[in-house]
């Protein structure tokens, strides 16, 4: 998980200015590699062009121009459906896109901003934007994000000319100081008659110039035979410092953060940061793989225990840190009931939130302490109910900055990319990372796929993607790295990433959609147990190792160092912080995150 709003800004300064992925096809080239990670592999599309332009499209000279010397032409992906109906996902996508859907430039600060009264919306449904301005007029366009031959989005709604007006500051509300906007003036009511389920951005454009988004989620009402793409809202606003605040920090630094975050408030800088720089390439990927695809967000997990039923399989996209008991129960029971599960980031089920209203409506506020002595309703999962009983790997390092190793190559999950044992992609492991622990609850039989060494600030650690299958024959795939999402954009993710990663990660991330969308993936994929030949055997009981966890967590609470502050701009840990000794020391008597 990031530590910091400023440790968010720098290190996803690179991918923030980027507004395009770099292609989404699998790569049906080669990659050979040597143990030192000497790899050829043309990726089908290059890299998106700084400044956030679109991507060049197959074919064009601009693609010509950017593929690697010495490569075939990679072959355009095939769009077919695994239900014997037409496929909505691919007759969407072959609609004409609007590159030019970008919301820049951003303006002063409070040029123009707003947000939805709802989170997400069933198709034919009405939201309300709320907006202020200091522009005498303003504009909504609204843009359904995909692949759309690279274009990335296509213009669905356009409002008429409306007037601005400057809506009052920021309210914050003493006790929880959670920062709220639900005082401002109602604007324009948006129908979505005729919007296609998928995920929405809104574009606010002041007369004077100034652009800003704000997403909605327009989810689908019955996720039967489809791969269910989860918006993760929650870890959006836990993040979101407008206002001055966030779960994160406030004016007077940790201490001074919110212990509940509320939906009625614009996000901060673009309006759309962790969606355009976590999930909107995976999106893009997943619309370009032809699976037939459903949207939710974070708040359907929790409103509906029955929202999966009938899934072929869930998409986590790249950070979603925050759930609450409820998410995970109906994710549990998907999986159980042989819904595959795809986690594309790492940190993934960390902190446990619970749900409240506002006036605007209910579960729109998200409560997190991230204290146990406050409320054991809002720690880390892992205190009492590891998350690695859900996602395998789980969290154990920020920041890294490392070589992802390619460990098990006959992979289903690696097909067609040549990849060897040894076969290195640089810059893919980061900036936080999971790992596979013995001493943690683990499903079996568990396959990893990479074993990437990773120095955690002078600690050795390692990064794991691994692969299991549950009884109900669920498959389970989690990438081990939230480099993953952002590696799709090729060398325009930054970090060290290439073109040649960016077309590794996006065939490996379309052979697990369809293999997921064909139902459940341990009939044709079964896992092939690996944890024994890498000294993973667990090694102690998951009952035993949940108690002793929880003792540990009530006796080790110790101030957490400062140091994060000045590493990358990296926000703190919390003081009080659980210190893991079952596998970490402190550093210079300071313990450290799990």
């Amino acid at each position: 998980m990031f530590r910091a709003f400023t440790h968010l800004t720098v290190t996803l300064a690179v991918i923030t200015t980027v507004a395009a992925v770099a292609g989404c096809a699998p790569a049906t080239g080669t990659v050979s590699g040597t143990v030192s990670g000497t790899v050829t592999m043309a990726p089908d599309l290059p890299g998106a062009p700084a400044g956030g332009g679109a991507l060049p499209v197959k074919g064009s000279p601009a693609a010509a121009g950017a593929a690697l010397e010495g490569t075939e032409p990679p072959a355009t992906a095939t769009a077919t459906a695994t239900a014997t109906e037409p496929n909505p996902t691919v007759a969407e996508n072959a609609k004409p896109g609007d590159p030019l859907w970008q919301a820049t430039p951003r303006g002063g600060e409070h040029e123009i901003e707003g947000y939805a009264d709802k989170v997400s919306v069933l198709p034919g449904q009405t939201f309300r934007l709320r907006v202020s301005t200091t522009a005498a007029h303003y504009t909504a366009t609204a843009f359904r994000m995909g692949w759309y031959g690279g274009a990335g989005a296509r213009r669905v709604w356009r409002s008429d000319k409306l007037p601005g007006t400057v809506q009052e500051p920021a309210r914050t509300i003493p006790g929880t100081r959670t920062v709220t906007a639900a005082h401002w003036r109602p604007g324009p009511v948006v129908d979505t008659a005729d919007w296609p389920e998928g995920s929405y951005l809104i574009r606010l454009e002041a007369s004077t110039g100034g652009r800003r988004f704000v997403p909605i989620t327009v989810r689908s009402a019955s996720t039967e035979g489809r791969l269910v793409v989860v918006n993760g809202v929650t870890t959006w606003q836990a993040y979101n410092l407008w206002g001055g605040r966030s779960l994160y920090q406030g004016p007077g630094g940790f201490e001074d953060r919110s212990t509940a975050v509320s939906f009625d408030r614009p996000y901060d800088t673009s309006g759309a940061r962790l969606f355009l720089d976590m999930e909107r390439p995976a999106i893009e990927v997943a619309e370009h793989s032809g699976a037939p695809l459903a949207y939710i967000t974070s708040l359907e997990l929790e409103d509906d225990p029955h929202i999966l039923d009938g899934a072929r399989g869930l998409v986590s996209l790249g950070h979603d840190e925050y759930w609450s008991a409820g998410m995970r129960r109906t994710v549990e029971d998907a999986r159980d009931q042989g819904v595959n599960l795809a986690f594309l980031g790492a940190n993934a089920v960390y902190w446990r939130i619970r749900f409240a209203s506002t006036p605007l409506g209910p579960n729109r506020l998200v409560i997190c302490h991230k204290d146990g002595r406050v409320d054991p309703t809002t720690d880390r999962w892992r205190v009492t109910e590891p998350e690695s009983s859900l996602t395998g790997p789980m969290y154990t390092c920020f920041p890294a900055e490392a070589t992802y190793v390619v460990h098990t190559p006959d992979s289903w999950v690696f097909e067609g990319t040549g990849v060897r044992r040894g076969t290195s992609f640089p810059g893919l492991a980061g900036v936080e990372t999971d790992e596979v622990l013995p001493t943690m609850p683990l499903p079996r039989p568990m396959e990893v796929l990479s074993v990437s060494p990773v120095d955690c600030s002078g600690r050795p650690t390692t990064a794991h993607s691994a692969y299991y299958t549950a009884p109900s024959g669920a498959g389970v795939f989690s990438t081990g790295t939230m480099r993953w999402v952002c590696a799709m954009r090729g060398s325009a993710c930054g970090h060290g990433v290439t073109d040649r990663a960016g077309a590794f990660v996006r065939a490996a991330t379309t052979n697990v959609l369809r293999a997921f969308a064909e139902g459940p993936a341990a009939l044709r994929h079964p896992a092939r147990d690996n944890l024994a030949a890498l000294g993973l055997n667990p090694v102690r009981r998951a009952g035993d190792q949940v108690r002793d966890r929880a003792r540990d967590a009530a006796k080790n609470r110790v101030p957490m160092s400062r140091w994060k502050r000045h590493r990358a701009g990296h926000r703190p840990a919390a003081r009080g912080a659980r210190h893991d000794r079952h596998r970490f020391t402190p550093r210079n008597g300071h313990g450290r995150r799990p």
